[in-house]
């Protein structure tokens, strides 16, 4: 079974910058993917990060640098409004870059008998690509979803995907994973 994973699409990563700008697109690209996956009852996972005000759940550079983002029970901890989501949909909230760290996707997953991952969402070079790595050494077949992922950070983005489609990921564009599904 196949299950499609959307990680970070949330408010406060679109703010400005880069992320900001490719905002549109990646919203349009993620939802043919959604709207494909529900057509075909493939599950359909929503991964954010929340941490608490006082950031005692965060990350340690968080934490000493005082860099609070996507604070639970903000506008900015919530996905952009314009993603199709669905009350039926699952949603994983984690505490750092992967979503299996201390989170219950894994058990998810076993009960769905997902054996392959897409992989879509923010930021390439730490949550994406430690998600993708993780679901690899779990034997997940993982396909990178090229349309639908992205990063604050040009260079390091663009690094990231190559090296995930290394031995970790096959990265694919919509038109193949449509096929693919």
């Amino acid at each position: 079974m196949t299950a499609l994973l959307i990680i970070d699409m949330l408010n406060d990563f679109f703010t400005s910058g880069r992320l900001n700008e490719h905002k549109e697109s990646l919203i349009k690209h993620t939802n043919e993917l959604i709207d494909a996956a529900r057509a075909k009852n493939i599950p359909i996972i929503w991964v954010r990060q929340e941490y608490k005000d006082d950031l005692s759940d965060a990350p340690l550079y968080n934490r000493l640098n005082n860099k609070k983002v996507t604070i639970e029970g903000t506008d900015g901890a919530q996905m952009l409004q314009k993603l199709h989501q669905d009350t039926n949909d699952s949603v994983i909230v984690k505490k750092r870059y992967s979503a299996f760290f201390n989170t219950n996707l894994d058990e998810l997953l076993v009960s769905l008998d997902v054996n392959r991952l897409i992989i879509t969402g923010v930021n390439t070079m730490t949550c994406v690509r430690t998600t993708a790595i993780d679901a690899y050494q779990r034997d997940l077949e993982v396909l990178l979803a090229l349309d639908c992922v992205d990063g604050h950070d040009t260079e390091q983005h663009e690094n990231s995907i190559v090296y995930l489609q290394y031995a970790v990921a096959k990265g694919l564009h919509n038109a193949e994973i449509l096929l693919a599904m």
